[in-house]
C-alpha cells in the first residue's frame, strides 16, 4: 500500500471511529433509553412542551375500536391552575394534530415513536375532538382506517410506557 492510500485508509478509520462515537453519544442522549432513565428523559423533555406539572396530573390513554381517548386530569379535582394549564395545552394540541403537526410528541418521545409516522401521514383521515371535563380535558381520536387505528394504539402504548407513573390505561 502506497503512502497516499495508507493516509486515506487511516483517515477513513478515524472518521469511522468519530462517527461511531458520535452515534453512541446521540443514542445515549436520545429519548429511546429504556426503563426509568427513559421515563426521566421524557419527563424532562415534557417540561418544555407541557405547561402543567406532571407530578400533579395524570394522563389516561384508552384505545377504542375507532381510535382512542386521551384524558389529562389534575390529581386534585379543585386545582384550578393545573386544570387551566391542561385545557390550554390540549386545545393547542388538538389544533396542531388536526393540521398534521405532531412536533410536541416528537420532541418529548422522539421521532421514531411508535405510531407517530403513521399519524403524521394520515392526519387528514383522523378526527381529533377536544372536550373539557371537570378535572381537565379530553382528546378523542376517531378514524375508520384500521392502519391508523393501529398507529393510534401504538402511539398510546408508547406514551403509557414513556410516562410511567404519570400515565395509566383506561378511564
Amino acid at each position: 500500500m502506497n503512502n497516499r492510500k495508507r493516509r486515506l485508509w487511516m483517515a477513513g478509520i478515524a472518521a469511522g471511529s468519530v462517527g461511531a462515537a458520535l452515534a453512541a453519544v446521540l443514542l445515549i442522549g436520545s429519548p429511546q433509553d429504556n426503563g426509568d432513565d427513559r421515563q426521566e428523559t421524557v419527563a424532562e423533555r415534557g417540561q418544555s412542551v407541557m405547561p402543567f406539572d406532571l407530578e400533579q396530573t395524570t394522563h389516561r390513554f384508552t384505545p377504542t375500536k375507532t381510535g382512542g381517548v386521551q384524558d389529562v386530569v389534575a390529581d386534585q379535582p379543585d386545582d384550578a391552575k393545573q386544570i387551566g394549564l391542561i385545557r390550554t395545552h390540549l386545545q393547542k394540541e388538538a389544533k396542531a394534530f388536526s393540521q398534521g403537526d405532531f412536533g410536541d410528541p416528537a420532541q418529548i418521545h422522539g421521532d421514531s415513536m411508535p405510531g407517530l409516522k403513521g399519524l403524521q401521514e394520515g392526519y387528514e383521515r383522523i378526527e381529533v375532538r377536544y372536550r373539557e371535563r371537570p378535572e381537565g380535558a379530553i382528546l378523542t381520536y376517531t378514524t375508520d382506517e384500521p392502519a391508523l387505528v393501529d398507529a393510534l394504539h401504538g402511539w398510546f402504548k408508547a406514551q403509557l410506557s414513556d410516562h410511567g407513573d404519570h400515565a395509566e390505561s383506561g378511564h
